[in-house]
């Protein structure tokens, strides 16, 4: 006896595409993850002093600027003292008087503003906002080239 039923239902239903698509999503999901959604990134250019010695380096790169450093330490949270030489001050407007007196000092001795590199050194638990009144200082102060210290 014969059974005939059992290939008459059945049909050519063409190739199993699940495992495709699930793999190709798969795909998807990792190239979204492992792409930016950010815009351009812009690079901060570094002012960081090369070293004047070395094998095979063009000495016509090392630039000659000067740095003058500038301690922020915060005794308590709601002050702060900036050191830098011998001026220790809680005062803006001090502060950014003792930055012009050292800029004229700076120009009389034949160092060009342009060449001076003030570097903000900040304590362990400053607050930014002191950070950004010694900054807004500094650039009161007309001196272009302010850079920040890792805090000690």
């Amino acid at each position: 006896m014969r059974m005939q039923g059992a290939k008459a239902g059945h049909y050519d239903s063409g190739p199993n595409m699940t495992p495709l698509v699930d793999v190709v999503m798969v795909i998807l999901i990792f190239l979204m993850l492992a792409g930016s959604f950010s815009g351009a990134e812009h690079y901060l250019q570094s002012t960081t002093p090369m070293s004047k010695t070395g094998g095979g380096q063009n000495k016509s790169l090392v630039p000659d600027e000067v740095q003058y450093t500038i301690t922020v330490d915060s005794p308590n949270p709601d002050r702060f003292v900036a050191r830098a030489g011998d001026l220790a001050t809680d005062d803006m407007n001090t502060l950014r008087a003792a930055l012009i007196r050292k800029r004229q000092e700076f120009n009389a001795a034949g160092t060009v503003t342009d060449k001076v590199q003030i570097i903000i050194a900040p304590a362990r638990m400053v607050k930014y906002k002191f950070l950004i009144d010694v900054y807004q200082a500094a650039n009161q102060a007309q001196f272009t080239k302010v850079s920040f210290q890792q805090s000690h």
